[in-house]
């Protein structure tokens, strides 16, 4: 049995870390393949490793001195290497670092280093082969990841090699450059490793126990999830709840590799399963509850519309030409309400309000901004009554007007729209509602 182990930036922040990351690796002997993230935070008031590198990039492109950020990024490594009472001498990779900033600054390949100075170092600690992901991981030309490509070397070179270190967030194009995921891509490169190497298990440790029900910030201590399938972290992610990377879930899935989400500072602790499917019922009726501030509800109104059988696609195509994509499309039998993120419709407003009068001539448009969906997700929701009834009576007795009601096909979840003022004490409501 293959396990492969992805630890975050804070589970990597320094030496004492780095002990703590070997012991895990070490107390289990399958775990064989190690994907790290580049340094964290070590307190509240540091910096992240990445962002440092980010910072050196944007001086470098603008031709002003970067030196004192890179000097600080040396010392944090050299720190760990110290700490860990190692021989490793990174100067030369520092070197071509700093040349590169000089002459050919490149943000992906700047940001990339992180990971990959991290590699090094724990693939010197463990004792383990590093793998530099841009000779098996790739990207085309425009930075779309080429999972096949991928896949077929990646496995191919894991089948040599019985325990390695990869190093995440990156890759290589079609033209030699090095090439980035989104922030948080070290998990798509852990997914992406145990898909190669069809692992048993994909570990993903970072500074929780485990996926939480809501966000901390909202939530006093809310409860963690013990087992979840890989659609509910779906539409969990995508609505805000954020401990690793939304893309992370395609590559395991697709193989039907589980995702365990574990604790570096408590590796006692089972954490949460992440599964494409099970028999194990949740404790609470619901499985999560997230949400996202800051949208837009355009409404529709015309008589008849359901007897136009254009009118929807008509409808969508305004936003679609104005590269707005619709997030939720509720409607009613003369109504037809279009759910758009505020940031990318206020630019294109009027065009788009435009296009609408003049190809589906409406009876009625209202425009409403200040619009937060918060999404009530559960496998078990379907099979159990009265859990919109619970969520409505929840908000109700918090005076908390609802604008907007949405609930998928599958039954997986129940969103609604309050107003920006009201998210933060309606996910409170719910929570208290259903979990305590």
């Amino acid at each position: 049995m293959k396990k492969v182990v992805k630890f975050g930036g804070s589970s990597l922040a320094d030496s004492k870390q780095f002990e703590k990351v070997k012991n895990i690796i070490l107390a289990d002997d399958s775990r064989v393949y190690v994907v790290p993230s580049a340094p964290g935070k070590r307190n509240n008031n540091d910096i992240k490793i990445t962002d440092l590198l980010y910072k050196c990039y944007e001086l470098a492109k603008e031709g002003k001195n970067f030196s004192d950020s890179f000097s600080i990024i040396q010392e944090r490594y050299n720190e760990i290497i110290r700490g860990l009472n190692l021989s490793l001498d990174l100067g030369e990779e520092f070197s071509k670092i700093e040349v590169k900033l000089l002459n050919e600054p490149e943000k992906d390949y700047t940001a990339s280093r992180g990971e990959y100075l991290n590699g090094l170092i724990m693939a010197n600690y463990l004792g383990f082969e590093f793998i530099d992901p841009s000779e098996v991981i790739f990207f085309d030309n425009s930075g779309n990841f080429e999972p096949d490509k991928t896949d077929s070397a990646l496995s191919a070179r894991l089948e040599k090699t019985s325990h390695a270190v990869i190093p995440g967030f990156y890759g290589i194009s079609e033209s030699g450059r090095i090439t980035t995921f989104s922030r948080g891509g070290s998990d798509i490169t852990g997914s992406i490793v145990a898909r190669a190497c069809r692992a048993a298990v994909y570990e993903n440790w970072t500074d929780v126990s485990g996926l939480l029900m809501a966000d901390p910030k909202i939530v006093n201590n809310p409860a963690v999830m013990k087992n979840i399938t890989y659609r509910e972290l779906r539409e969990l992610s995508y609505m805000g709840a954020s401990v690793m990377h939304e893309d992370a879930i395609f590559p395991v899935k697709k193989a039907g590799i589980p995702i365990n989400i574990r604790n570096t500072n408590k590796p006692e602790d089972g954490g949460t399963w992440i599964v494409a499917n099970t028999a194990r019922r949740s404790k609470f009726m619901i499985t999560g509850i997230a949400g996202r501030k800051d949208f837009c509800s355009i409404i529709i109104a015309k008589d008849l519309m359901h007897s136009q059988s254009d009118f929807y696609r008509k409808v969508v195509q305004c936003f679609e030409e104005n590269n707005i994509p619709p997030e939720h499309l509720p409607s009613g039998i003369d109504t037809m309400t279009v759910i758009v993120q505020e940031s990318k419709f206020i630019e294109h407003e009027q065009e788009v309000l435009r296009r609408i009068a003049k190809f589906v001539e409406p009876d009625s448009l209202e425009v409403e901004s200040g619009i937060a969906l918060i999404a009530v997700v559960g496998r078990s929701m379907k099979a159990q009554t009265g859990t919109a009834a619970k969520i409505f009576q929840a908000l109700a007795e918090e005076r908390i007007n609802v604008r907007m009601i949405d609930q998928g096909a599958s039954e997986l979840n129940i969103i609604v729209g309050v107003l920006n003022e009201d998210f933060e004490r309606a996910i409170r409501a719910i929570y208290s509602k259903f979990v305590n």
